[in-house]
């Protein structure tokens, strides 16, 4: 913001209070929306963090951490009506929009039209939750610990030939959503999601009646788990999430009342992405930001966010350890051509759910880059820590020398940014843990280059084998590359992995050797489909950025059924919804149903703000 006028700022938190919520009601939200979190970030650090994230402004103005408590609403209405109008006057009304999406965490309009009172679709009772552990469940990234996104026969209640048969059975819809972004959970005969409005639901699975929802303080993107609690009277089981603003919860599972909620990380841009993995009474918490998104900024402080896994106990939210990716606290190093203090080492953020060998007593996740020079040796790496104690056991790093931020090429690079930018190749999908015939094991997973490689936990994460699922031009921007994002899934045999630049393969998993490949979109037309995988017996199903879902056959990738989920909607609760770009999650299925959402739109693709579910009865 305009710094002649900074002192002007500081009456935003009090003055927020009290302003009136008119865009609460909006029935038609912005397109913009969708945008709101990348793109917001890059205008709060160029417009406002000169302001808002300058140490020496600190208690004459509210520092970016005291804004982001703020609603979308009493943002946007300080910069065009209230004490920020002067400064807002520079922004166009889209920037005010994103800037205000990205501080709250939560899209305009949310408050009222997503609490599950004001919806049509209540369920008749709400009878006593069954232990989630004695039905078909999927919780979390995956339906087991090992993150392999295989559903057993027993727990899908589906077969291969049944697939060509499933018909949509029913759809929920996100008021006020853009980004149906949050991967569902289902346990005791219900399914627990989260959203882009910050609300997470209870829903029966087979009909699609809404039990209850819950506010949480920022968006929930991560799928939720449900498991037991103790120390809560009578209250047996709860549901665990994280939200954009780096806070973890845990609430009733048969009411959604709050039960603890905890903040594992203060960096104002820290946030959960991924699922936290809930294990033996323990949720491990994957940490990442958005700070190198627009760290590029002169006027920003760059850099000082690291990626982390937390463990809290699940019971009581109480810390029993927080290892960082990057070991080393961030320390002054230089002063930008501006003037601004500049920090490292920072970066490594964690984007993927955490993997439990529970023979090993191990933890395993995938590390982003870093964002200072020179890379941390744990960026762009499989790490596993000890599950008691959080002690490094061992890493293997895919790419070296990875130091990256947004808005570093071309003309629009500054002395913020690494002298060498990028590749860019964060390890975003889950370490798979599979066992070989013959008892070895293996830890799987692969970078946005097309790099697959499997480690050896019990050689401290020597190779096993390492190929190229799919081969890139040299000197291809990341954003052009084909290679692997989310994820893949596993069953006794292969691995299948969809891919950025299109289609999916097939691996063997005891050589790495390549099986088949299967493109899935119309010759000389590029869609995505780095969505996570996700198999059953038989069968493999994944997404694109066209909203496609395909079932393919395991043995030679034939097509056996798909559905276009590019589309409105009628809803359950009477919500206008509609489908789009499937970027990021896969479905989940268990007891005979499969559920998807579609519409992630964060960054680019179609919006939207569904929920689908689908069966054969």
């Amino acid at each position: 913001m305009n710094r002649h006028l900074h002192l002007v700022v500081f009456a935003i938190v009090s003055l927020s209070l009290a302003l009136p919520t008119a865009h609460a009601q909006q029935q038609n939200p912005p397109a913009v929306q969708s945008m709101g979190t990348e793109s917001g970030f890059a205008t709060f650090q160029t417009k406002c963090m000169g302001c808002h994230g300058n140490p020496t402004m600190a208690g004459r103005v509210p520092d970016p951490a005291t804004l982001r408590q703020l609603s979308p609403e009493k943002i946007y209405e300080a910069l065009t009506t209230g004490p920020m109008k002067v400064q807002g006057q520079a922004l166009a009304d889209e920037q005010k929009r994103m800037l205000a999406v990205f501080m709250s965490g939560r899209t305009f309009g949310s408050a009222e039209q997503g609490d599950a009172k004001n919806m049509p679709n209540h369920c008749e009772a709400n009878p006593p939750i069954s232990d989630p552990s004695a039905s078909p469940s999927w919780n979390g990234w995956s339906a087991d610990v090992a993150n392999t996104r295989f559903q057993t026969a027993k727990g899908a209640g589906l077969t291969a030939d049944q697939v060509p048969s499933l018909k949509l059975k029913w759809a929920f819809g996100y008021p006020t959503g853009v980004s149906a972004f949050g991967q569902p959970a289902v346990a005791s005969g219900r399914v627990f999601v989260g959203s882009d409005i910050g609300y997470v639901y209870s829903l029966d699975a087979k009909t699609g009646c809404v039990y209850w929802s819950y506010q949480a303080k920022g968006n929930v993107r991560g799928g939720p788990s449900v498991g037991p609690v103790k120390g809560h009277g009578a209250i047996k089981y709860a549901v665990f999430f994280g939200d954009a603003h780096a806070n973890v919860y845990a609430v009733d599972a048969q009411t959604g009342e709050q039960l603890w909620t905890r903040k594992v990380d203060d960096h104002f841009v820290a946030r959960i992405t991924a699922s936290p993995k809930l294990y033996d009474g323990y949720l491990y918490v994957p940490v990442s930001s958005s700070e190198e998104f627009a760290a590029a900024n002169l006027d920003y402080p760059c850099c000082t966010s690291r990626g982390s896994v937390v463990k809290l106990d699940a019971s009581t939210g109480e810390q029993m350890w927080k290892t960082y990716v990057v070991p080393e606290t961030p320390k002054p190093t230089r002063k930008n051509s501006r003037g601004v203090q500049q920090y490292a080492p920072a970066g490594a953020s964690v984007w993927n759910s955490p993997t439990v060998d529970e023979k090993r007593h191990a933890i395993y996740f995938g590390t982003g880059d870093s964002e200072t020079e020179p890379a941390a040796k744990t960026s762009d790496a499989v790490m596993a820590v000890d599950m008691k104690t959080g002690k490094m056991l061992w890493y293997y790093q895919a790419q070296a020398n990875d130091a990256f931020l947004g808005g570093c090429f071309g003309p629009q690079a500054t002395d913020n940014c690494p002298k060498e930018n990028g590749p860019d190749l964060d390890i975003g999908n889950s370490p798979v843990l599979h066992s070989l015939p013959g008892g070895k094991s293996i830890v799987v997973a692969g970078t946005k280059d097309g790099k697959l490689f499997a480690l050896d936990p019990d050689k401290k994460g020597a190779i096993v084998w390492n190929i190229h699922v799919v081969d890139n031009p040299p000197n291809t921007p990341v954003f052009r590359m084909s290679g692997i994002v989310w994820g893949g899934a596993f069953d006794e045999k292969a691995a299948y992995y969809g891919l950025s630049g299109g289609g999916i393969t097939a691996v063997q998993l005891t050589t790495g050797e390549k099986l088949w490949h299967k493109p899935l979109a119309d010759p000389g037309k590029r869609v995505g489909n780095a969505a996570a995988a996700t198999a059953m017996e038989g069968v493999v199903f994944i997404a694109g950025t066209d909203g496609k879902l395909h079932a393919l056959a395991t043995a030679d990738g034939s097509e056996i059924w798909s559905y276009d989920t590019s589309r409105s909607f009628d809803t359950v609760n009477k919500v206008d919804a509609k489908g789009g770009s499937i970027a990021s999650i896969g479905p989940t299925i268990a007891n005979g149903m499969l559920f998807i959402g579609s519409g992630y739109g964060v960054i680019s693709g179609n919006t939207g703000n569904v929920l689908l579910a689908f069966g054969v009865e």
